[in-house]
């Protein structure tokens, strides 16, 4: 896969890039863990999630947020990172004017860029958020969550609990016009050490399921006149 450097807000970002072959294929961008506890783009999970979107025909891209690798810039607490993603969202949809559409992973970190960043693009149409900790990160600015998608925990997860993530996803199943799906994994910690195929097992389900057109959220009731 080809590495690219793009230009980023802090300056230029390190990245690996797919293009699909067709034209106006959707595309997806996948954020990577914590940068000051060791989180990069290389990250198993986040290297699986680019292979199954790659795989399904997206147009794909994962990146160093900025100070890790070759991304030039220091660590920002969040408000940069999240520059540096719509950066990169910005980069990939110049070579492909021709997509409507994209999708936003992220894992622990990247699962809170990634969801800011929803609330920022009305053509993310779908996401999916793994190990989110609503523990540490404020998750308010989901109000409402414009788009339907997967969040995904451990049921051993000590770094984000799984009664605050199911608080998270019981709040976000109250909104109307879209469909949260929450899946956990049997046994898993926050790096899912040992669970990563179940992991990546339920998110191609889910990827699969949504690209079949299931998984839509009910029409809202009509109101009788």
């Amino acid at each position: 896969m080809p590495e690219v450097i793009f230009n980023g807000p802090a300056g230029r970002l390190e990245g690996r890039y797919q293009p699909s072959k067709e034209k106006s294929a959707p595309i997806a961008i996948i954020l990577h863990p914590h940068p000051q506890f060791g989180g990069t783009m290389n990250n198993q999970i986040v290297y699986q999630l680019f292979y199954m979107f790659q795989k399904r025909g997206f147009t794909t891209l994962r990146f160093n947020f900025r100070g890790i690798g070759r991304s030039q810039g220091e660590f920002d607490h969040g408000a940069g990172e999240l520059s540096d993603a719509a950066s990169a969202l910005d980069w990939v949809q110049s070579l492909h004017p021709d997509s409507k559409s994209c999708w936003v992973a992220g894992y622990s970190f990247g699962a809170w860029i990634g969801m800011q960043l929803l609330m920022r693009r009305p053509e993310i149409e779908g996401f999916m958020s793994i190990a989110p900790q609503p523990n540490i990160y404020d998750f308010s600015f989901l109000a409402p969550c414009p788009s339907s998608g997967l969040i995904i925990n451990g049921d051993s997860d000590k770094v984000a609990p799984e009664k605050d993530v199911n608080g998270l996803v019981e709040k976000l199943k109250t909104q109307k016009g879209i469909l949260i799906t929450h899946r956990t994994v049997e046994g898993a910690n926050h790096f899912f050490n040992n669970k990563v195929e179940p992991l990546m097992g339920e998110c191609e389900d889910y990827l699969d399921r949504r690209l079949n057109g299931e998984l839509v959220p009910e029409p809202a009731a009509k109101r009788i006149r």
